[in-house]
């Protein structure tokens, strides 16, 4: 017995004989539930079931069912962690998803259009294209940091569209992209320039680039602008990938005020390919809680 079968068979066998069978079936591919969509755990959210170890969270991730797998602090882990966690992702038919490319919470790095911050913005948009390489990574997270209160709002937008544009000309011939996340203001960003998805989508179609497109994440813009499935459908053309969290307390769907079966079903309809981040907590501790994120995936995913 391999060490994931012995520590899985381990974990159920301490959560009662009534769901053992149906797990240590999943082993062998048998009740392995099948999503319409690629939701993407990440690590540290079935730390419980699967344990410490990255490598064993990848593959409890796919014995699940799920096919993607994001992980924002990708870019931060050592090199041979990085190549090791590939190879688990290839060998278990897991799509990679997004991990942080560039962030900036606290300066107007972007906006501000100062030339050594767009130099250091750059050098981080390179090193990410090697994290990409390395882990099969398409698309990677930026966060053009917060407003410039010395200039009026057409000039910030200006200076965040030259950026992205040459930032864009090194993704393009890799074949990546950054996706730009608006962030809510009124209960975890206030003063970030990226704020809503109309502001996103403009400048998307300002840098008309197909390596610069929107990070739709379904949890802040609820909180920034709501009206979410018509804010998605005008947006579409220009979104590249969707982040999940219900409101109020960002856990998993089914805990908060969004339908997220009519949402998945909406863009499931629009024949989405994409990967959608599970970014969020759990709304329970321990085991039972990491048993309930799955069973929430699988109420809102049957919307066929």
């Amino acid at each position: 017995m391999d060490r994931r079968t012995f520590t899985k068979s381990s974990v159920w066998a301490s959560l009662g004989l009534a769901v053992a069978p149906r797990v240590m079936a999943g082993q062998n591919n048998f009740n392995k539930h099948q999503f319409n969509l690629k939701y993407a755990p990440h690590i540290g959210m079935f730390n419980n079931l699967a344990g410490d170890d990255p490598i064993d969270q990848l593959n409890f991730i796919a014995d699940q069912g799920f096919t993607a797998f994001e992980d924002n602090n990708m870019g931060t882990r050592p090199i041979s962690l990085q190549e090791k966690m590939s190879l688990t992702m290839q060998k278990r038919g897991l799509e990679m998803g997004v991990f942080v490319g560039y962030k900036d919470f606290k300066n107007p790095t972007l906006a501000g259009g100062k030339e050594e911050a767009r130099r250091d913005f750059l050098k981080q948009i390179k090193t990410s294209v090697e994290v990409a390489k390395r882990v099969n990574a398409k698309w990677f997270t930026v966060v053009p940091g917060t407003v410039d209160l010395r200039l009026v709002e057409g000039y910030q937008t200006a200076n965040v569209v030259e950026s992205l544009k040459q930032a864009s000309s090194i993704l393009e011939p890799n074949g990546l992209v950054m996706v730009l996340e608006p962030l809510n203001w009124y209960r975890n960003h206030p003063g970030l320039f990226l704020k809503e998805s109309p502001q996103a989508f403009n400048i998307c179609k300002a840098v008309n680039s197909p390596s610069c497109k929107i990070l739709f994440d379904i949890y802040h813009q609820q909180i920034q602008e709501g009206n979410l499935i018509p804010n998605i459908e005008k947006c579409w053309d220009e979104i590249g990938y969707f982040q999940i969290g219900d409101n109020p307390g960002r856990k998993e769907p089914t805990t908060g005020e969004i339908n997220y079966k009519n949402i998945f079903k909406y863009i499931h309809g629009r024949r989405f390919n994409g990967i959608l981040g599970m970014e969020h907590g759990n709304s329970k501790p321990d085991k039972a809680g990491e048993l309930a994120v799955i069973e929430a995936y699988k109420s809102v995913d049957s919307f066929m």
